[in-house]
């Protein structure tokens, strides 16, 4: 068994969260379940009131970063999302049970984290450039310009 996790919340620090489809699968490759995820993030986003910094769907994993919630524990609204994204799709298992959570502490390395979230899909090859993938915050970013996801812009750009 891996060892415990160790979580440092209730902290007021961004978090850069990492959750995986089961076994590595790529459950949201599709431009519906991607589609989907943006939903269900975005819906919780707004019940639960935390503020998201940038995020990255990836086929089979998700990169987000955000605060934490101000009246729920990270994990709660976390498996809410996983919930509810699960729920509409026909994988199952979809997801892994676990994810990785770090702090960022820093302005130099929320920038970092934003910078390694955008360009993810350009390293994986699956476009040439972070502009050309429709399912992250990069273009929230990149033209004032919200999107199907409420990003915090005022937090995001240090």
């Amino acid at each position: 068994m891996p060892p415990r996790l160790q979580r440092r919340q209730q902290t007021g620090d961004f978090h850069f969260i990492t959750f995986s489809c089961h076994g590595r699968n790529p459950h949201l490759h599709s431009d519906r379940a991607a589609s989907i995820f943006e939903n269900s993030l975005e819906s919780m986003r707004s019940k639960y009131q935390f503020q998201l910094l940038g995020y990255v769907v990836m086929p089979e994993h998700v990169h987000l970063l955000l605060t934490e919630p101000p009246t729920h524990p990270l994990s709660t609204v976390l498996g809410s999302l996983k919930r509810s994204v699960s729920k509409q799709l026909p994988e199952k298992p979809f997801w892994l049970p676990r994810y990785y959570d770090f702090n960022v502490f820093s302005p130099e390395k929320h920038i970092e984290e934003l910078r390694y979230m955008h360009r993810n899909p350009a390293t994986r090859g699956l476009v040439s450039h972070p502009s050309e993938y429709p399912w992250s915050s990069f273009q929230t970013y990149a033209t004032h310009t919200q999107g199907k996801v409420t990003i915090n812009l005022q937090l995001g750009a240090p």
